[in-house]
Order: C-alpha cells, then sequence, then structure tokens
C-alpha cells in the first residue's frame, strides 16, 4: 500500500485536532464542573439531574417562605407578650381598685392609669405586619381591626375570621397570624344573673340577687343554664317563694325553685334577716309572707378586652356606684381580664406549637435538600479529580501528535540514501 504525502500529512492533522477537541472538552469539563457538555450523551440522567434541579428550587421557595413565615410569628409573639403584660397590670390595678379606704380621687386614678393601658392595647391589637397588612384582621387584613364606635361606646372588631397560611413544605401549610375573633372576642365575659333588681309579688317589695361566690356560681350556671333556643322564655328563671311560718311564733321560710318547680333535693330555709345564700348569691328582699322574687340566669356572653376595661374605667368614674353595685363592677373587670389573659396564652400556645413545627419542617427541608444535591450531583456533575487526570491525558496525547507530525513532516527520500 502507497502512502502519499498529502494522506500522511492529513491523517496527522486530524490526530492533532482529534486531540484539540479532547483537550477542550476536557478543560471545559474542569471549568463547569459538569459531566456531561450535551444532553445526548446522557439523555436519561441529564433528565433526571433537572427534575432533581426543580425539587431543589422548589425547597428554595419554600426557604423562602419559612423566612418570612418566622418573622411572622416572632412579630405575632412578642405582640402577645405585650398584650398579655398589660392585661395582667390592669388586672391588678381592678384587683387594687377594691380597697376600701381608696377615695373618689385614688379610683379615678386609677381609671386614668387603666385609660393609658386600654389604649396601648388597642395599638397592639391593630399591630401591622412588615408589609403593612393588620395581622389581626383575617382576610381583611387592610381594615383596621379595633375601632371605637362613638355611637354604641365601644369597640368594634371590623375584621374577619379568617386564617392566612403560608405553605413551607410539599403538603404542609401553617398559619401565619391569628385573626382577632378568634383571640380576642372569644373571651367569656363573666357569668351573672340578667338584674341584680329581682322581680317581686306578693307582699314581697323589692328584692336584689347578686353573685358573690363566683366559683361557686361558675358550676351551677355551667350545669344548669338552658342554651337550648326553642326553650320556654322561663326556662332559666329562678324563684324565691317566702311563706309564712306553721305558727305565729315559727320563722317564715324560703323555698327555691326553677320554673315553678321545686329543686331536687328541695332547696328550704328559715328566713333569719340575713341575707340568702345560693349557689354563690347573695339574695336579699324586703317585705313579708307571702311573697315571691324572681330572677333568670344570664346568657354566657363574649367580650373583647377593650370593652372589658371600658366598663371598668366607666365605673371607677362613677361617683355613684356603691356597695355590691361597685363590686360588681370590679367584678366583672378582674373575672373578664383574666378570661382575656388566659385567650392570650392560649392563642400564645398554639403560635409556640406553629413555631415548633416550623423549625421541624426546616431542620426537613435542610436534609432533603442535601439529599437531593447529592443525587443531582452524582448524576451530572464531574468527579474533579477524574476530570483532571483526562485533561491531562488528553494534553499529553495532543503533545505526542504535535511531535509526531513535527518529525514527519521533517521527513526525506535523502535520509534514507
Amino acid at each position: 500500500m502507497r502512502l502519499s504525502n498529502n494522506l500522511m500529512y492529513q491523517s496527522s492533522i486530524n490526530k492533532i485536532l482529534d486531540g484539540q477537541q479532547g483537550v477542550a472538552n476536557a478543560q471545559e469539563r474542569v471549568n463547569t464542573g459538569q459531566k456531561y457538555l450535551t444532553t445526548s450523551e446522557a439523555p436519561a440522567d441529564i433528565s433526571q439531574a433537572m427534575l432533581y434541579s426543580n425539587k431543589i428550587q422548589t425547597n428554595e421557595q419554600y426557604t423562602k417562605n419559612i423566612n418570612q413565615l418566622n418573622g411572622r410569628l416572632e412579630t405575632e409573639e412578642s405582640v402577645l407578650q405585650s398584650i398579655n403584660t398589660n392585661i395582667q397590670q390592669a388586672q391588678e390595678l381592678a384587683l387594687q381598685a377594691g380597697n376600701g379606704a381608696y377615695t373618689k380621687d385614688d379610683l379615678k386614678s386609677i381609671a386614668s392609669e387603666l385609660s393609658g393601658i386600654q389604649q396601648t392595647l388597642a395599638n397592639l391589637m391593630n399591630t401591622r405586619s412588615e408589609d403593612g397588612k393588620f395581622i389581626f384582621s383575617g382576610y381583611q387584613d387592610s381594615t383596621q381591626p379595633y375601632q371605637f364606635d362613638s355611637t354604641l361606646g365601644e369597640y368594634t372588631y371590623n375584621g374577619d375570621q379568617g386564617i392566612h397560611q403560608i405553605t413551607i413544605a410539599e403538603g404542609v401549610s401553617i398559619k401565619s397570624s391569628d385573626n382577632g375573633f378568634d383571640t380576642f372576642e372569644k373571651t367569656a365575659a363573666r357569668l351573672d344573673v340578667e338584674s341584680n333588681t329581682a322581680n317581686v309579688s306578693g307582699s314581697v317589695t323589692a328584692a336584689s340577687v347578686y353573685v358573690d361566690g363566683q366559683t361557686e356560681f361558675d358550676k351551677f350556671h355551667q350545669a344548669n343554664y338552658n342554651a337550648d333556643p326553642t326553650a320556654s322564655a322561663t326556662a332559666n328563671t329562678y324563684n324565691v317563694v317566702i311563706t309564712a311560718g306553721a305558727t305565729a311564733t315559727d320563722p317564715d321560710q324560703y323555698e327555691i325553685q326553677h320554673d315553678g318547680v321545686s329543686l331536687s333535693p328541695p332547696v328550704i330555709g328559715d328566713i333569719t334577716g340575713e341575707p340568702i345564700d345560693f349557689a354563690g348569691m347573695k339574695i336579699e328582699f324586703e317585705g313579708t309572707a307571702p311573697g315571691q322574687l324572681d330572677f333568670s340566669l344570664e346568657k354566657p356572653e363574649k367580650e373583647n378586652v377593650l370593652n372589658t376595661l371600658q366598663a371598668l374605667i366607666t365605673g371607677l368614674n362613677d361617683g355613684t356606684l356603691e356597695g355590691d353595685d361597685f363590686q360588681q363592677v370590679l367584678a366583672d373587670g378582674v373575672v373578664q381580664l383574666q378570661n382575656a389573659s388566659e385567650q392570650v396564652v392560649f392563642t400564645q400556645a398554639s403560635l409556640g406549637g406553629r413555631m415548633n413545627a416550623l423549625d421541624r419542617v426546616t431542620d426537613s427541608n435542610a436534609a432533603l435538600d442535601i439529599q437531593n444535591q447529592s443525587n443531582r450531583s452524582s448524576l451530572i456533575e464531574v468527579d474533579m479529580a477524574a476530570a483532571i487526570s483526562e485533561l491531562t491525558k488528553q494534553e499529553t496525547a495532543l503533545q505526542a501528535s504535535q511531535a509526531t507530525f513535527g518529525r514527519l513532516s521533517n521527513l526525506s527520500l535523502f535520509d534514507y540514501i
């Protein structure tokens, strides 16, 4: 077989070009860290790697969501802590106001302090998030949740019961805030009778009923209040029936009845001139037997802390309230402030649970991200030691081809003569 000079030159040049291409490809793999330079080299691996890339990008968005959620929860936690601290301060002042030695001016001074706390609470309950949205307004987060209605003389909630959520992992969403309805409007008002002035008949001319044993009364109310909307209008009415003694020397007697029916067991006692104590209530009347007085259990209500303070402030500034009527104002305030504090603490506990869940999901997402990165790396990222070794091999081969071509190009027939 005859080899022409052109054929030898072309063969050598092709080898040099192949070597240069090999060096270039090896260099690019080292520079980019990519195992494959084109999809056609490993379609299956590259396709699988793209799926991992999508998961990594999704996880990055989850991380952004987590950071945003963490900031909002920390803001709410700080606000709720401040709210609870102010409620407790108000409760201490309400208890302090029960000091019988205080003058009317002292009570007005306490009312002034409570007004300052009320304004602070209103500001806290109207807190905005970092994006300017009201955090306690539910879905109506562009609407200020609490405003004073001068017509009603009370604070009204203007948000809704919506709950914002942020997705922090696949299938995992966590509340990013709490609406004011759940946090402040579900506070139970103090259980009481409908009116401290009882309805009288017969020879009973006046009567009053005051709750002075709140714990005992609460148990009685919770066990006996009829909340059925179809019940009769007198389903929660109790009667104190006064009857004359069997003889002129026997004391008059009373019997407590429920809507005209004797209790089981019957509640009967002698009239001694002292108030009648029943289920945490102090019952007093004027007149003689026979007669009757009627009172009803008040329907359980809810009251937000701002209106509780408003009623307490009004009562402390009212110089005409005395005795049992004044104590009822203080009792309303103390009990409802305690209930408000417990409701805030309940929300704080829920918030803490969410923050713990957020920490767990953060750790889980971080572990998942590491696994996805590792899986993608094993598919398409180059082993740098192997890539450098390959580059060295390609460079050596290219140098050999170039050296061979140089010697071949200098060959002449005269070299063999």
